[in-house]
């Protein structure tokens, strides 16, 4: 099997990491990675915002679980680096292009050796007051949506098992 396929087949989503913070290197990696998505018409509309401030990580963190209606956990589960993926509000084929955008990151960190998992509720963490409040801080100005939030760091080498792949996944038509 070719490395780029058998990666495609052995990356998971991964909850629990180590503390230790990701190298610079792996990071332009994977947002590199990022940058190359397809999107539509070559447009390249998502926004990414890279975060490695243990302040903003938390605030993002406790946003999120308060969407959830959960103030016992942490969703970002302790992941010391979150990239934001963010649509154009309103654009043709935005969200689609940030999710493409989110696959790349995820794949890339598994291929640079990096855990990474897809955290949902981002839309709504940026339309919170909070959420606004972060936005201006980091000087993102416009109106962006949140599609996604890719958490990355170094697994605590608690790699899950993949499900078995349901048998009515592919149906062909010749």
């Amino acid at each position: 099997m070719n490395l780029p396929l058998e990666n495609l087949l052995t990356r998971r989503s991964i909850r629990q990491y180590k503390a230790a913070q990701i190298t610079d290197e792996e990071l332009d990696a994977v947002l590199l990675a990022g940058t190359y998505a397809p999107t539509a018409v070559g447009k390249q509309s998502p926004f990414m915002v890279a975060v490695q401030n243990q302040e903003d990580l938390s605030l993002m963190s406790r946003l999120n679980a308060r969407i959830w209606g959960r103030d016992d956990i942490d969703p970002f589960y302790g992941a010391p680096t979150a990239v934001v993926v963010f649509a154009r509000a309103g654009r043709p084929n935005g969200i689609q292009d940030a999710t493409l955008v989110m696959g790349n990151l995820m794949n890339a960190a598994h291929a640079v050796g990096l855990g990474s998992c897809w955290i949902n509720r981002t839309k709504e963490t940026y339309e919170l007051p909070e959420g606004k409040a972060l936005l201006e801080k980091w000087g993102v100005t416009g109106n962006w949506e949140g599609v996604g939030t890719c958490i990355l760091g170094y697994t605590d080498g608690k790699v899950p098992e993949p499900k078995p792949r349901k048998p009515d996944y592919i149906l062909k038509i010749k």
